[in-house]
Order: C-alpha cells, then sequence, then structure tokens
C-alpha cells in the first residue's frame, strides 16, 4: 500500500531530463561536427525538424563513436521525440532505446522513462492457447534446477483480493463466492511493526478457506526489527493460526518514500533474521520478498539471497495519469504486461513470482474521468495474458479500493461498477486461477496455457486462444482472425479470445490477426503457424503419448505399442526382424514393420497401409490398432478423436 505515497519518479526523470537537454554541453569546435550542430539548430529553430534529422544523426553517431554519451544521449533524444511526433514509432523506439542505452553508458538512470515511453508505442501481438498435456505446461511453470517453493502450485495462478473497503465483502471474506462467483485463495491483510499478530483476519481467512497475505510494515525503520520476546510471540502466533501465510516484510524497499528504504546491507540482516526465526517457529510462514516495479534500478541490492526467499512479489499498478495528477502526460498507454518483465527476467527461474499489490482503475476522480474499457483491457492482461506470457507467476493479489480523492485519486474497486463487477467474475472463472493454496495445486480441468510459437504450434480436441495486443492507439477497433485466408471471427467488444476445434485446423494452417483501431484503419496484422493433431481416447481417457498420431496417405496412425499396452496387451519387438508381437488372453498379433500383412491367431490380415517408424515410434492404422485387442473404434472428425472402448 506504500506505493500510494511515493512521489512522481516518472515525472521527476523528466524534469531532470529536459533540465539536461536544456543546458546542452559545449560543442566540440571541429569544423564538421560544428556544422551539423549549427545547422541542425538553425533548422529546429525554423519550425523545421525534419531537416534536422540527419544532422542529429550525424551528430548522435559522431558522439556515440568517441565514447561522449551523453552528447550521444542527447541527439539520440532530439530524433526519438520527433518520430514519436510524427508517428513513425518503430524509428521512435529506436531511438528510445538507444538513448537509453547511452545514459546508462553515462552512469545515469535518466533513460528509465524513455524506455517506458518505447513500450506504450510498440504495437504487441501475440498469442496463447489452451493446453492439455501437463508435460508440456509445466516445462514452463517449474523452476528451473529446483523443487517447488512452498505453497508454489505446479502450474496456475492463485486469486488473491484486498477487500477490506469493498462494500459488499468487507472483512467478512467467505462473501467473496457470493459477491465475485468464485472464492479466493488469498487474502490481504496490514500490519505494522509493533502491533500484535492479526489474528482476526487470520480466523477470517481460515473460515473462508484461503490463505493469509501479511504486509508487515516496520513504521519506524528497521533499527526496531529484533529478535525477541515480540517476534517470537508474533512468530508462535502465526503458526497458531494454522493456515498458510505469506509473509511480505517491508515491502517496496526500492522506494524512497518508505523508512525502511536506503540501507540495503541492513534490510538484507534484518530480512534473513525474520526468515530464520520463522523457519524455527512457524512452518507455514513463506516468506516473501517485495519490491515495486519502480525505480527497476534500485531493486537488486535489497534481495536477501535464495536461501532466505521464498517467493518474489512486486507492488504493480498503472493507472491513467501518474500520481493521479491530469496535468502530466496521459499513462493511458502504459500497459501492465512490459512492466513485470525486467523483475521476472531476473528471479523467475529461481523463485515464483507473485503480484503482492496491484490494480486497475476504472475511474479517475482527480480528471472526473470514466475508464471502464480502458480497466477491461488492462484486467484480461492481468488475468489471462499476464499468466500465460509469464508462466512462473503464480499469485495476484488485488487492491481492492475506491481511493476517491486521496493518495492517486483512482477507483481500483471491483464493486463500484456493476460493469466491472460482472466482467472480473468472468475472468476469474477460469479454472487456471486457483482458489486453495496448497503445495503442487494445480486447475481443477488440468488445463494451462501456452504460447503459439515454434515450440507449441499444435493443440488436440478443441482449445481457446487469446491474444494480447498493444497498440499505440491504445483502444482497439476490432479484432479479425483469419484462418488459411478466410475470416472466421471479429471482435469489437472485449475480453479478445477465440474457440476453436481441431477439425477446423488441418495441418499446416495460418492463422492471422488483423488490428483495426477505432478509425477503422489496419494498425498490425500478424501471422502465426497452428495445427492441430489426432488424440486418442481409451474408454473415456485421453491418452497422452511421447509421438502423437499422424495421418499417411488419409489414414490416421497411432502409436502401436503405448495403445496395446493401454488395453492390457504385452508387447515385444524383435529389431533383427523389424517384428512386433503384442500378446492379450489367448490372442497374438505380429506384424512386421513396412509390411502390409500381419497375424492374427496365425491368420493373414492385410492392412490398407502397412505399420511404419515415426521418429524412432512404431505406428500403424488406428481402427486395426484399437478393434485387434476387441475395442470398438470411432472417429470424431470436428475434434480429431479416435474413441476406443474396450468395456
Amino acid at each position: 500500500m506504500n506505493f500510494h505515497k511515493r512521489i512522481g519518479i516518472i515525472s521527476l526523470a523528466v524534469g531532470i531530463l529536459a533540465a539536461g537537454i536544456g543546458q546542452s554541453p559545449a560543442p566540440v569546435r571541429a569544423d564538421v561536427v560544428w556544422d551539423h550542430w549549427t545547422q541542425a539548430d538553425a533548422l529546429q529553430a525554423a519550425g523545421n525538424s525534419k531537416g534536422a534529422v540527419p544532422h542529429w544523426q550525424f551528430l548522435t553517431d559522431y558522439y556515440a563513436s568517441n565514447g561522449d554519451w551523453e552528447n550521444a544521449a542527447l541527439f539520440s533524444g532530439k530524433l526519438d521525440s520527433y518520430f514519436d511526433e510524427i508517428g513513425d514509432y518503430d524509428q521512435a523506439i529506436y531511438y528510445y532505446e538507444q538513448e537509453n542505452k547511452f545514459w546508462v553508458n553515462a552512469g545515469k538512470d535518466w533513460g528509465a522513462v524513455k524506455l517506458q515511453r518505447a513500450d506504450q508505442i510498440r504495437t504487441t501481438v501475440e498469442l496463447y492457447r489452451e493446453e492439455s498435456s501437463e508435460s508440456i505446461v509445466q516445462a514452463l511453470t517449474q523452476p528451473k534446477g529446483s523443487s517447488l517453493a512452498k505453497f508454489e502450485p505446479a502450474y496456475g495462478t492463485y486469486l488473491g483480493i484486498y477487500s477490506e473497503q469493498d462494500p459488499k465483502v468487507g472483512n467478512i471474506f467467505t462473501k467473496m463466492q457470493s459477491v465475485y462467483g468464485k472464492k479466493h485463495a488469498i487474502y490481504l491483510a496490514y500490519a505494522h511493526w509493533g502491533q500484535t499478530f492479526p489474528s482476526s483476519y487470520a480466523k477470517r481467512a481460515k473460515d473462508a478457506g484461503g490463505a493469509l497475505q501479511i504486509a508487515w510494515e516496520p513504521d519506524d525503520g528497521l533499527d526496531p526489527v529484533t529478535d525477541g520476546a515480540y517476534l517470537r510471540s508474533w512468530a508462535r502466533e502465526a503458526k497458531a493460526a494454522g493456515i498458510p501465510i505469506f509473509l511480505r516484510f517491508a515491502g517496496e524497499m526500492n522506494g524512497a518514500w518508505v523508512k525502511w528504504h536506503g540501507n540495503p546491507a541492513q534490510y538484507i540482516a534484518k530480512f534473513r533474521m525474520l526468515h530464520d526465526v520463522f523457519a524455527a517457529e512457524a512452518p507455514n510462514v513463506a516468506m516473501v520478498w517485495s519490491p515495486g516495479d519502480v525505480p527497476a534500478n534500485d531493486i537488486d541490492p535489497y534481495y536477501p539471497g535464495d536461501a532466505y526467499v521464498d517467493w518474489v512479489g512486486v507492488s504493480l499498478y498503472i493507472e491513467p495519469y501518474e500520481n493521479g495528477d491530469p496535468s502530466l502526460p496521459s499513462m493511458l498507454a502504459t500497459s501492465n504486461v512490459e512492466r513485470l518483465t525486467r523483475l521476472y527476467n531476473t528471479y523467475s527461474d529461481r523463485k515464483p513470482l507473485m503480484m503482492s499489490e496491484t490494480g486497475v482503475p476504472h475511474y479517475s476522480h482527480s480528471a472526473g474521468e470514466d475508464y471502464t474499457e480502458w480497466a477491461k483491457l488492462n484486467l484480461q492482461r492481468l488475468y489471462e495474458i499476464m499468466p500465460y506470457k509469464y508462466p512462473r507467476l503464480k499469485a495476484i493479489t488485488y487492491f481492492n479500493v475506491d481511493q476517491g480523492m486521496s493518495n492517486a485519486k483512482n477507483d481500483y474497486s471491483l464493486s463500484t461498477s456493476s460493469d466491472i463487477q460482472s466482467y472480473y467474475s468472468g475472468l476469474i472463472a477460469n479454472p487456471y486461477l486457483l482458489s486453495d493454496v496448497k503445495d503442487a495445486a494445480k486447475p481443477t480441468d488440468h488445463v494451462g496455457y501456452v504460447p503459439i510459437d515454434s515450440n507449441h504450434p499444435a493443440f488436440t480436441k478443441q482449445t481457446r486462444i487469446v491474444p494480447f495486443i498493444k497498440i499505440p492507439d491504445v483502444y482497439i477497433g476490432k479484432v479479425e482472425y483469419l484462418l488459411n485466408g478466410r475470416v472466421i471471427s471479429s471482435q469489437t467488444s472485449l475480453p479478445y479470445g477465440l474457440e476453436l476445434k481441431a477439425g477446423e485446423v488441418p495441418e499446416g494452417s495460418v492463422l492471422q490477426l488483423r488490428i483495426l483501431n477505432k478509425s477503422g484503419q489496419q494498425v498490425a496484422l500478424r501471422t502465426f503457424s497452428l495445427s492441430s493433431q489426432v488424440s486418442v481416447d481409451i474408454n473415456g481417457a485421453t491418452q497422452q503419448f511421447e509421438q502423437p498420431p499422424v495421418i499417411v496417405n488419409g489414414s490416421t496412425f497411432t502409436p502401436l505399442r503405448a495403445i496395446f499396452e493401454a488395453m492390457g496387451a504385452k508387447v515385444d519387438y524383435e529389431a533383427s526382424t523389424r517384428t512386433v508381437t503384442a500378446t492379450k488372453g489367448s490372442t497374438v498379433v505380429k506384424l512386421t514393420l513396412d509390411q502390409s500383412t500381419v497375424y492374427v491367431n496365425g491368420v493373414a490380415k492385410q492392412l490398407e497401409e502397412p505399420a511404419r517408424l515415426v521418429n524412432g515410434y512404431t505406428l500403424a492404422p488406428a481402427r486395426f490398432v484399437g478393434e485387434t485387442f476387441g475395442g470398438t473404434v470411432n472417429w470424431d472428425g470436428s475434434s480429431r478423436t479416435v474413441t476406443i472402448t474396450t468395456k
């Protein structure tokens, strides 16, 4: 909650940067360089910024080649501002990123605001889809080279909320399901060093079948935080609560707006001390280290180390105006998605991430403006795109508060707008958003999500695809979906997404997304390779194969050994003769690879297509494989599913 006390970091950076540009350092007096400089100044003063561009480009390259990073950054700044103003966003992004690089080389962090602007005007179109194979999903959601953290789900994202100021819920957490249609997994409470353990909140969370996130804040700084009777008693009460507790101690420590900022070594020592105390006294407590997403350059020095951190959290908000001030530039083009990237890339290989606090306002009190459409756009990004794009994001806690005219003067509340309440309820109905905290938790439908890319091009049966679309115009007019050149759907309202059946998407298909702005102009067209695969159900259970079924000359080929063994047969293979022998009860089947004749109890039968090796696996026609041991085989073309029934 300390986010709401911070003072215009980005605005301050803009002011510093503007001052730097206004006080240009004395130019080098080499004739060619001086000529470019003076000509650029004259052209800009005459209102001909376009004419000044080649001079700015020369000067940028010249100063960069000489290691004069400040001058290189200043002239890059002139270029990115010009290209941004004329709507040449690709060029603007290039120079914004280059300017940031030059400022970093100069030892200054003034480029952070430029990177933010680059993200605002960057056109992004990505696609994510459902995936029913747990092994594929968990390859993305598991930590690299280590086990799951305390209370970490195998995959999926815990639903969390701060509801104390929600007029429809308050602190009666059991109301969440009736108000929003779904039980939540984590409830947020604030506590302060020196005060007693918030046992009433813990009891209410327990009554609701949930866990508790505690934001524990040392309001008098870190000096009073010591190991003693108070801390030990607090820890024992946490254990007695009998529920999972996520302890977020001294969050947003990277921000100068909190009293525990400014001494990373002291912070680390206190955090480690607390970790050791809770490890001894309260094993139901997971330690959450939770900076704010800005200022980004001050985050890493405060990290206590992998051995002392269970989860990495973050306070991450977006809003129409910086700090609720309509006199500052609009922040509508800033999406929540990109703001997690740096922290995620730094820590997600080692730790699960949670959004300890986050919110999307639908009304700005300071401006008196309604932002319902913008809120819907970013709520979908928060609850669909971010968990799919960042599969190690394992918890999201929403700051459900109408601030009125205090702090950032935004209405983040989910229930003050019936439209937002209904929209939120629809988003969180997704089983991927988990309602129960437990080790290795999973969605009830066992469905995860993967990006549609070269590593995940194919699905089985049916899938839902969800696009992440961001354009400089902010608001999207229409999304058109083209499959193999034909428009199959178009959408003009949120949330965006499309259901597809396998029978609609043959191998080698091409899916395109055409994006139009509110004026009806096409602003993006992206192409994705997408295919479906044949699936096999045996007695109602979908089979998972290392080698999926394939279509050969119009016939469906399925893995022979895997299906025979699933049906209770014993399978042997003789490499010298390339012969497969399968036995179940009194039935013996023999076949040789690449030969059409098979023998069932010594009787020859002919296959339309012979069995063959595919990627080292023996595949044979599905009907033969399913019927050989008495199964009934059917084919569902809409889902491209072979069904085998043996009982």
